[in-house]
């Protein structure tokens, strides 16, 4: 396509609607990503971390056998826990290390039912 002043001129693009995609449009050295996160619901809270979290450390108590990573993974749970109390919001760099806490001891983790609701909730928050 040529402009009036004899330039290029790039084509139009539209697109109409695109839900829970990432999307990655460029040219002509211009690029544009897009997130989308899907239904616009607003990112869990803390509390609703807090309660993931002691309900994670409460299935382990029942259905974990203990040892040394239990030991270690109570204590990672216990510190995120005491964080999370009374607070408004998620600290910086929090969801990453619980995130890490999980894929740590994912051997320990993978077979609890809660472990696997917690980490839909920390793919919610995206850290």
């Amino acid at each position: 396509m040529a402009t009036g002043d004899g330039g290029a001129q790039e084509p139009t693009v539209r697109i109409g609607s695109i839900h829970g995609s990432a999307v990655s449009v460029g040219g002509s050295n211009n690029t544009n990503t897009v997130h989308q996160g899907g239904t616009g619901a607003a990112a869990p809270g803390a509390a609703e971390l807090l309660e993931a979290v002691l309900s994670l450390r409460e299935a382990l108590v029942r259905e974990a056998p203990r040892g040394a990573d239990r030991t270690a993974l109570d204590a990672e749970l216990d510190g995120v826990a005491e964080q999370l109390e009374g607070a408004d919001t998620i600290r910086p760099g929090l969801v990453g290390r619980l995130r890490a806490a999980l894929e740590r001891w994912a051997p320990l983790v993978e077979t609890v039912s809660a472990a696997a609701a917690l980490g839909s909730l920390l793919g919610a928050l995206g850290g």
